[in-house]
């Protein structure tokens, strides 16, 4: 076979063909490859987007749930103040009724065994609200505090300094810091 040879100049457009042809296949090869570069870092910045959305909706949620359970702690705690309070509020007269019942007996009949029953019942019924954190207001001889008193009655006395307790009527308790009964007092003016 005859080789037939090839003009150098034809040589030269033949071999600047291929190169032109070679940088538009590597012009296209760079661009597509930016193109994809381009839309991964689209993706990348959607994504990343997207994992910030969740990552803000967890942490609401988690501040959600821990404010859940701190009132619901709250809640809790505050359902059984407000039921003991009512309890010791319910008993409060039978304390009243076992004073009365302790006040009533004269001096010979203190030794007698009624009396003693009577005394350790009432005893018993202190020591219980005493544990449960029920405390009695302080009031006879006190300064007259309306956040504790209720003053129902007021007198002059010279003798006294002003709104000074000189009678209490009724004992005024609290619990946990909470007045569950007023002291009914007479005040001094």
């Amino acid at each position: 076979m005859i080789k037939k040879s090839k003009n150098p100049s034809e040589e030269v457009n033949e071999k600047e063909t291929n190169a032109a042809c070679e940088e538009t296949k590597d012009t296209e090869e760079v661009k597509d490859d930016a193109q994809e570069a381009q839309s991964e870092e689209i993706a990348v910045d959607e994504n990343q987007k997207k994992l910030d959305e969740l990552n803000d909706k967890y942490l609401r949620l988690l501040a959600e749930y821990d404010n859940f359970k701190k009132r619901t702690v709250r809640e809790k705690e505050s359902i059984y103040v407000d039921s003991v309070g009512e309890t010791v509020t319910a008993l409060l007269p039978v304390i009243d009724n076992f004073e009365r019942a302790l006040a009533s007996f004269s001096a010979e009949e203190k030794d007698g065994e009624l009396y003693k029953g009577i005394e350790m019942i009432f005893n018993q019924t202190v020591e219980t609200f005493e544990k449960l954190g029920v405390k009695k207001i302080e009031a006879l001889g006190c300064e007259f505090d309306p956040e504790l008193h209720n003053a129902v009655m007021h007198i002059e006395d010279e003798t006294v300094t002003d709104n000074t307790i000189v009678e209490e009527f009724q004992k005024g308790y609290t619990y946990r810091d909470k007045v569950i009964r007023y002291s009914m007092v007479k005040v001094a003016n």
